[in-house]
């Protein structure tokens, strides 16, 4: 589409009904704040300027809304008098003079792209005013879409509404898009003669109709408009998000067990052919490549996992861990800012951190690279086909090299050369008939504990 549009995305609510130290716009769906997820659909709909009507944390909801190839604005909507009040806010912007203007809500998140695009077609068909309506499950509480000869007469609240008009289920979403050659007379055209004396921009179809505009409206899926208001319905936001983008992936190729309880971040890349198990968390920052698996209970955040690599169960990957093909991460296992090479196995109940393992290197169960004096981090560097020893400590700054052979245990302090084995522990001692002498001595002070009481 060669048009050119306008995003004005009102964003100025004091978000009261949210209880919240921060304005409702900023709280996150999926990792990725409200507004954000607005912007990006408004840009993935070809929208390359908005502006931002702001008001609570203006400058961290303008931050959070200005992403990569968008130029955004904002302006601080300092009296609440109404949405068509707020939208006059940007009357620079407007004045500009683009072909179409896209009006829509920070707490509207789950706007699909086609959606504006279907809106902004219709402008380009010959309508001047578009409004984006829904079919209500249960219509109470909405402003009616009132449809003659294909055309949208009216906005009727409920309020105003007949007997009749209220059996319309066909509802206002309060997003649409407008002429932007007309825009501003119109939009100058809203008074504030009701009940609460504010500026209405549902005014603008009749206004736009009696001017001899042509006003029509365009459908939407309920749950694709819906708004956000209380943590109640920031919940439900985040679930309807979380079904969409499990269905889309397991249609890519992804295979979900049960995709009910995998909840996904707005960036996880996940592809044709990963398996995930049940009760699996992605935070932010993920990707799984080809053929990876990742078992139940598992919790990965800025991790990439790559071709035929398995993590858990029961595991966690955090920013920095980087499985390389055929890599495992097992049971219980924690990996941190470390390099996992091709085919490598870190084994069930161990913590890789600040680390390079090398390929095909084994690190048996309960090993720790202790990457920590208390102060700084240190790494810990591991060849090629190492084998580490359950139940070593691996005290960093350090290096294993390839091939080396480090014996259970074993608390590791200083390099070890290629090929070599290390011991780091106490020689073992044996002391005959001793334990009968320990257990009777054990046995003895539980009874005189038992006698005292």
């Amino acid at each position: 589409m060669t048009r050119t549009c306008l995003a004005v995305i009102l964003a100025a609510g004091d978000s009261t009904r949210m209880k919240s130290s921060m304005s409702k716009v900023l709280h996150p769906i999926a990792g990725l704040p409200m507004i954000a997820h607005v912007m990006t659909s408004v840009r993935a709909a070809g929208m390359r300027d908005a502006v931002l009507v702001v008001g609570r944390d203006a400058e961290k909801v303008t931050k959070a809304g200005s992403i990569a190839e968008m130029t955004v604005s904002s302006v601080l909507q300092t009296e609440r008098r109404g949405t068509g009040h707020a939208v006059l806010t940007a009357r620079e912007a407007i004045a500009k003079g683009y072909d179409d203007v896209l009006v829509t809500y920070g707490d509207v998140p789950l706007v699909r792209p086609e959606t504006f695009l279907a809106a902004r077609a219709k402008l380009a068909e010959g309508a001047d005013v578009v409004v984006i309506g829904f079919h209500a499950a249960n219509p109470v509480g909405y402003g009616r879409l009132l449809v003659k000869d294909g055309e949208l007469v009216a906005i009727r609240e409920e309020k105003d509404a007949t007997d009749e008009e209220r059996k319309v289920t066909w509802c206002n979403s309060g997003l649409m898009v407008i002429n932007g050659a007309r825009a501003l007379s119109w939009l100058d055209k809203i008074d504030n003669k009701n009940a609460k004396r504010e500026f209405y921009l549902t005014d603008i179809v009749e206004i736009a109709r009696a001017d001899g505009g042509k006003v029509v409206a365009i459908d939407a899926p309920e749950a694709e408009l819906a708004g956000c208001n209380t943590r109640a319905e920031l919940a439900a936001l985040e679930a309807s998000w979380q079904v969409r983008r499990r269905h889309d992936l397991m249609l890519s190729g992804v295979s979900m067990i049960a995709p009910e309880t995998v909840f996904l971040a707005h960036d996880t890349v996940l592809a044709q052919d990963v398996l995930i198990e049940p009760n699996v968390v992605f935070g932010p920052g993920v990707t799984v490549e080809t053929g990876a698996v990742i078992h139940a209970f598992s919790h990965l955040e800025g991790a990439h996992v790559a071709e035929d690599a398995t993590v858990g169960p029961f595991a966690r990957l955090r920013p920095g861990a980087n499985l390389a093909e055929g890599a495992k991460v097992g049971n219980f296992c924690e990996v941190k800012k470390a390099e996992i090479g091709a085919g490598a196995k870190v084994n069930h109940l161990t913590y890789i951190g600040d680390a390079v393992v090398g390929a095909g290197t084994n690190i048996g169960a309960g090993t720790i690279t202790c990457n920590y004096d208390g102060v700084n981090k240190h790494e810990t560097r591991i060849g090629e086909n190492a084998f580490i020893g359950s139940n070593s400590a691996l005290v960093a700054p350090v290096s294993i090299g390839n091939g080396a052979y480090v014996a259970s245990g074993s608390v590791i302090t200083e390099n070890i050369p290629d090929e070599a084995l290390a011991f780091g522990r106490a020689r073992q001692e044996v002391k005959p008939e001793r334990a009968k002498v320990v257990r009777e001595r054990a046995l003895a002070l539980k009874a005189s504990k038992k006698a005292e009481r």
